[in-house]
C-alpha cells in the first residue's frame, strides 16, 4: 500500500489509506517508503470493549473463542501510535457516526 500511495502521490494526487497497523515498525516503513514530509498519520483511537460492543459481524466474539487467529487487540497484539498528527477520539461518537467500523 506504501508504495503504491507514493507513487500515486508522486503523479500528483492526495492519497488517503485507511488502514489498520498493529505494529509501530509497519507505520515506520510505510513513513520511510512515502517520504516524512507527505505521510501524516491519523489514528481513529475506539477503546477494546467499545470496538467489541459494536461489532456487527461477531468478529470479536469469534477471535475470542479461538475462531479466529491473530485477530488484532484480542489475540494479536496493538501497538498504538506514539505520536499521530492527529488523533480522534470516537469513544463519544454516536453509533451511527462512528469512523472506526467494521462494516
Amino acid at each position: 500500500m506504501a508504495d503504491v500511495a507514493r507513487l500515486m502521490n508522486a503523479a500528483g494526487l492526495i492519497v488517503t489509506c485507511f488502514l489498520i497497523s498493529p505494529r509501530l515498525s509497519d507505520l515506520s516503513l510505510a513513513k520511510s517508503i512515502i517520504g516524512a514530509s507527505r505521510f501524516k498519520e491519523i489514528y481513529a483511537n475506539k477503546p477494546h470493549l467499545m470496538c467489541a460492543a459494536r461489532d456487527p459481524k461477531g468478529l470479536y466474539a469469534k477471535a475470542r473463542f479461538g475462531l479466529i487467529a491473530e485477530f488484532s487487540g484480542v489475540s494479536a497484539r496493538y501497538e498504538a501510535p506514539l505520536a499521530a498528527d492527529l488523533l480522534i477520539d470516537t469513544a463519544h461518537a454516536p453509533q451511527d457516526l462512528d469512523l472506526v467500523s467494521d462494516q
